[in-house]
């Protein structure tokens, strides 16, 4: 069995979700593949025990749109893929601010080949 997914860019992504939803489907989960420079983020849908998937590319460093306000739900795994690839998601409806699951020591995201580390002035802002 292929894997196909239709290729959208940022500013299709909440449209097409929406439609998805008005036309009965269910929001399954999303994943992300590192790509080096760049992360593909595939949503998965399903409508009668039929998937469709969704591809978004997105360089690294860059914010991605939140489906979160068209599936609530969503906003577990975008979390979730804050924290482990570093991707922030821009209309997030509840953002844990990369710490869903990671603790705030923690300077590398587990599963994405580059890691980001804050620095804090004297007198402990950042």
């Amino acid at each position: 069995m292929a894997f196909e997914a239709k290729n959208i860019t940022k500013n299709q992504l909440v449209s097409e979700v929406q439609s998805l939803k008005n036309n009965g489907f269910r929001f399954v989960t999303m994943s992300c593949v590192d790509l080096g420079d760049s992360l593909d983020l595939l949503y998965h849908f399903e409508l009668n025990m039929q998937l469709t998937h969704l591809r978004l590319t997105v360089p690294k460093g860059d914010t991605a749109p939140s489906i979160s306000g068209v599936y609530f739900a969503a906003l577990l795994i975008e979390n979730e893929t804050k924290d482990h690839f570093g991707v922030n998601f821009d209309g997030l409806v509840l953002d844990f601010g990369g710490h869903l699951y990671l603790e705030e020591e923690v300077q590398k995201f587990p599963f994405c080949k580059v890691s980001v580390s804050d620095t804090k002035s004297e007198g402990g802002a950042l």
